[in-house]
């Protein structure tokens, strides 16, 4: 389960807008907030890329997107 809190944190820290995220991915802006805010969950690639996209170090990815 994803924290969305310490994700938007993170997003609201990197400097990059959810819409840049979006393109990056190749997803739409409004499927990335439906994976923000939990209503769908991010593949395994998705998590790679974010995990770089935001500078994230593994413990930050883990409490993030493996969060219990």
């Amino acid at each position: 389960m994803t924290n969305t809190t310490l994700l938007q944190d993170a997003i609201s820290k990197s400097g990059v807008t959810v819409t840049w995220l979006a393109h990056e991915l190749g997803i739409s802006r409004e499927g990335l907030y439906n994976k923000i805010n939990g209503k769908t969950e991010f593949k395994a690639s998705e998590v790679v890329s974010l995990t770089r996209l935001l500078h994230l170090n593994q413990a930050k990815r883990e409490q993030i997107f493996f969060a219990q």
